[in-house]
């Protein structure tokens, strides 16, 4: 009985030493994994580093981070993606696209890669060819509000406002909470065609009687790509009154651009142009989304003035651009040929610049002001402003939109001329669009 004894305790003995044996090597391994994954906790995912220079607008170190990942693993779909978005951003967009594609002959079905190079495809102007990638991307996952509210935005572009609405309804559908597709399906709403401006301007001369002066113009947009405008203007200075009459027709093309044709009459009384003529074509280009430049318009062309005494031709050409926070800036500067009787034709350049910027409010209430400055500008109104002088002018003004119908309008400008003369000058306008 007592050898049993010892032998059970023995094999006891031995079963909890296994038992302490297993649970010692089962910590250890416990240990080791977990000082691996705390390892590569440590080291940083490529994606977080990417999203980080993004963030700190670093897009050049981070397109350098995706080819290295490239590198380490080709074909890697959401490296040549994030290569593809970054291409983008930084407004190169040619090579963007090829990257797009080069990473959808890999994944076809992909939503995120489809809406980006249908974004590129956008940028370009090229909206017919981004149509159909955004539908292809619905059919893949109907539920991306974000990829509904893009071909909404397309299909606006395109004038096809009925499927634009659509579009923009079931954006709101799926993410309520999306303000810029409530913006968009309130951009639809029918958008008046005619705006009716009256306005009124006054000159303060140190050297002689004040001038003034009021206008009326009507501003129409029959269709997408076809505009006119009709407009009054009435003269009074040095006890002589005189008025003019002008019409403009505006064609635009989605690719090609706008071109402007313009002309007017007057009963001059020998202080206005008799008669004038003008062309202009202007074309825009978008730039990029998250840079400091957002979009880029020029416009140039000849206008000419015939005066009962002179004859005139100025050439012009303007520069806007679009920058952050809907600041914009604009560059014009003419070269005016001025021909008198029996004096030889001369040439006299000229410059202007102006800074828009938000003051207060969005969308249909706004409040927005501007500064300019102009060199040797000459304003070709009045006959005795021609050739005969050199100036600098500095101003500014403001515009309240109140209504999505109405704003109001003013602005001021002080000007000093050669020989001592100044001229202090004030305008004032009230518009309505119906």
């Amino acid at each position: 009985m007592s050898r049993r004894r010892k032998t059970e305790g023995a094999n006891i003995a031995i079963s909890r030493s296994q038992v302490i044996a297993i649970l010692v090597a089962g910590w250890a391994v416990l240990f080791v994994c977990c000082g691996v994954l705390s390892a590569k906790q440590q080291v940083p995912d490529w994606q977080d580093r990417v999203r980080e220079l993004v963030k700190a607008q670093q897009l050049e170190t981070a397109i350098k981070v995706v080819d290295d990942r490239l590198l380490a693993a080709p074909g890697d779909v959401e490296a040549e993606g994030w290569r593809a978005r970054l291409l983008t951003w930084m407004g190169r967009l040619p090579e963007a696209e090829a990257e797009y594609r080069q990473a959808l002959d890999t994944a076809a079905d992909d939503t995120d890669l489809l809406e980006g190079l249908a974004g590129v495809l956008a940028r370009q102007q090229r909206f017919e060819e981004a149509l159909p990638l955004l539908s292809r991307a619905i059919q893949v996952d109907p539920r991306r509000s974000d990829v509904v509210l893009a071909r909404g935005r397309v299909l606006r572009t395109l004038g096809r406002r009925r499927e634009a609405r659509e579009d923009f309804a079931a954006a709101i559908y799926l993410d309520p909470s999306s303000r810029e597709a409530r913006a968009g399906l309130t951009s639809l709403r029918p958008e008046p065609r005619h705006e009716l401006r009256i306005g009124s301007d006054t000159d303060w001369f140190n050297y002689a009687d004040a001038n003034q002066g009021q206008s009326v113009s009507l501003a129409s947009r029959w269709s997408p790509h076809w505009s006119t405008s009709l407009a009054g203007t009435f003269f009074q200075r040095a006890g002589f009154s005189a008025d003019k009459g002008a019409f403009t027709l505006t064609g635009r093309s989605m690719h090609w651009g706008a071109l402007t044709f313009g002309g007017a009459a007057a009963h001059d009384e020998g202080i206005v142009p008799r008669r004038e003529g003008f062309f202009e074509y202007g074309r825009g280009w978008r730039v990029s989304e998250r840079g400091f430049l957002r979009g880029v318009e020029a416009s140039g062309g000849p206008h000419w003035f015939w005066y009962s005494t002179a004859r005139i031709l100025t050439v012009s050409g303007a520069t806007l651009v679009y920058l952050p926070r809907e600041f914009s800036w604009s560059v014009a500067l003419t070269g005016a040929r001025s021909r008198f009787s029996g004096v030889p034709a001369e040439w006299r350049p000229s410059g202007a610049t102006r800074l828009n910027f938000p003051l207060a409010g969005s969308g249909e209430r706004r409040f927005t002001g501007n500064v300019f400055f102009a060199a040797g500008t000459e304003s070709f109104a009045n006959v005795d402003q021609l050739g005969r002088f050199s100036s600098h002018t500095y101003g500014g003004g403001f515009r309240l939109r109140f209504t999505a119908a109405q704003d109001v309008a003013a602005s001021a400008g002080y000007q000093k001329r050669t020989q001592g003369r100044t001229d202090t000058v004030f305008g004032f306008s009230y518009g309505i669009r119906f």
